[in-house]
């Protein structure tokens, strides 16, 4: 069989998000036995003469030309957009509007499977939060932060699709704190600085998982075609004040109210700042519970909370 014979006998996958550090590593673990299609919204991303790589937004009418063009087997959505990126406008435009789009001509043109991300800031960060939270539990965040109701609506989204058209075999994947070289989220930028705030009298408990084993995650979750939503963490978990200093970061104590209080001492002093929708989890833990997702796909993390830290405490440079 040719080189050419064999590349078209590979599925073809849509990964969105292309421009981000976890994309690129579940690119670089489906390039050899699959023809791949980067798109991302935000920027370029530069994968290479052997991908396809487009930055296109979703509700434009040139996203859909993808589709007639490629004939894509699967799609693989990591294209969600951060609650500190964008507007609020813009971000429901892209997360709710843009997603919306990708099912509606995942639909229309056959797709056979779509793994959709989304994140454990869904759950809500409340005092009363259970020990262990699982995929059962209801999605409180909208009704405590307005910034975080477009990641809610996503996930809604995702489950209507999966209702409405099951053939789609659609997978919601959520992780808790993505961390690891390359990844530029709140949780990463705050571990990499040398000193870094706490609310005083919080230490909430947290969980993390390298960049690396959320990708080796995303490609499990592709390769078996099971439907649900499933959580995506590790079976430890570890202070926020603790994972501060493993990772060699100083603390800085601020007072946590009024509300406004933190963001105004944190700019004063130039630190690192908890984006305003983000402050009850640095306040009250939330502590998911993985172990569905590690039963049904046989996942297990291959990267240590000690060899995380080890790395913010060996970088302390802008990621």
């Amino acid at each position: 069989m040719t080189e050419q014979q064999t590349k078209q006998h590979k599925p073809c996958i849509l990964v969105t998000g292309a421009a981000g550090t976890l994309a690129r590593q579940v690119i670089q673990r489906l390039q050899d036995s699959c023809n791949l299609v980067a798109v991302d919204s935000r920027e370029p991303a530069d994968l290479g003469d052997t991908i396809p790589s487009y930055c296109i937004d979703f509700n434009q009418r040139s996203f859909e030309d993808l589709f007639r063009r490629y004939h894509f087997d699967g799609v693989i959505h990591l294209g969600r957009i951060r609650s500190s990126q964008l507007t609020r406008l813009r971000r429901y435009n892209a997360n709710v509007l843009g997603t919306q789009k990708l099912l509606d001509l995942s639909h229309k043109y056959g797709i056979r499977r779509v793994i959709v991300l989304s994140t454990y800031h869904v759950y809500g960060a409340m005092a009363y939060n259970p020990a262990l939270i699982n995929e059962s539990a209801a999605m409180k965040s909208a009704g405590l932060s307005s910034d975080l109701v477009d990641s809610v609506e996503l996930e809604n989204l995702a489950n209507i699709y999966q209702w409405r058209y099951p053939e789609l075999n659609i997978c919601i994947l959520r992780p808790c704190n993505i961390v690891g070289p390359g990844v530029r989220n709140t949780m990463s930028t705050l571990l990499a600085s040398h000193r870094s705030p706490v609310l005083a009298g919080f230490s909430p408990m947290m969980q993390f998982i390298h960049v690396d084993d959320m990708a080796d995650a995303v490609v499990l979750a592709y390769k078996k075609p099971v439907c649900g939503v499933f959580n995506v963490a590790p079976e430890d978990w570890v202070s926020y004040q603790q994972a501060l200093a493993l990772s060699g970061c100083a603390r800085v104590p601020v007072p946590s109210i009024p509300p406004v209080l933190p963001r105004v001492i944190l700019r004063t002093l130039r630190l690192k700042r908890f984006p305003a929708y983000l402050i009850a989890f640095f306040k009250y833990p939330v502590v998911i519970d993985g172990r569905s997702f590690s039963r049904e796909f046989n996942f297990t993390p291959r990267r240590s909370l000690k060899e995380i830290f080890r790395f913010y405490k060996d970088n302390k440079t802008p990621l």
